[in-house]
């Protein structure tokens, strides 16, 4: 026979477990499989792809997912600031294998023309110390202007970006805050998908013009190795 007790102790107990059953953990189902995310890497997210790469980044050794987002960032801005001296060099270069100088001196008893007599390959070497001295130093301001900027192109700021010189100019001989990539401020003029679009065209002309320039070292040391190029260069 069942006492009172007894009873009311299996009433009880079902009400005391009902607490820990509700908050225990569920089980995992034996061979259940997790879906996972596809989750879009950081380079694929910055400005530069096009057409010719199948609009996809062009990263065949994979250094892109072995680095960190803030070393992405740092090879952009490193490949604007080689393409657009490489632009420049390029432009250079074949202006000067083509005899054209400016007129006049660029330093006292020094013309243009002469630095320029030997093929643009000597240009730097016929340089006076004091030009190269003005070459260097224009180099190292726009190197520091670009790593003090703030916000850091590593730590969100925009690669390649410099808005204004860095101080805020001289009265009656240099316009304050004047940009320095854009002093006629031709690119105010333009929506942003204008914008984006010569961003593009920027990286693009930049890509070929150190493959441009490369050649025209390469031609120059070793002679014959492009066949494109004559003696000029």
């Amino acid at each position: 026979p069942t006492s009172s007790s007894d009873l009311i102790m299996a009433m009880m107990v079902p009400s005391l477990m009902a607490p820990a059953l509700i908050n225990a953990p569920v089980m995992p189902v034996a061979g259940a499989a997790r879906v996972a995310v596809p989750k879009m890497a950081f380079v694929d997210s910055i400005e530069g792809v096009g057409e010719e790469t199948g609009n996809k980044i062009w990263d065949p050794l994979g250094i892109s997912d072995a680095v960190s987002d803030e070393a992405v960032m740092w090879f952009r801005h490193s490949e604007l600031k080689h393409g657009r001296v490489a632009m420049l060099a390029t432009v250079g270069y074949m202006i000067g294998a083509a005899g054209i100088t400016f007129p006049g001196e660029i330093a006292k008893g020094v013309t243009f023309a002469s630095v320029g007599a030997s093929g643009p390959y000597a240009a730097w070497d016929a340089t006076p110390t004091a030009g190269k001295l003005q070459i260097l130093t224009i180099i190292l301001a726009l190197e520091w202007a670009a790593e003090t900027k703030k916000p850091h192109y590593m730590r969100g700021g925009v690669p390649g970006k410099i808005d204004q010189l860095p101080f805020e100019g001289i009265p009656g001989l240099w316009a304050p805050k004047i940009k320095f990539w854009d002093p006629l401020n031709f690119m105010g003029a333009l929506t942003e998908e204008q914008k984006a679009r010569k961003r593009k065209s920027e990286l693009k002309n930049g890509r070929l013009a150190m493959i441009g320039i490369i050649s025209f070292l390469t031609g120059h040391n070793i002679p014959g190795s492009v066949p494109a190029l004559d003696s000029h260069f």
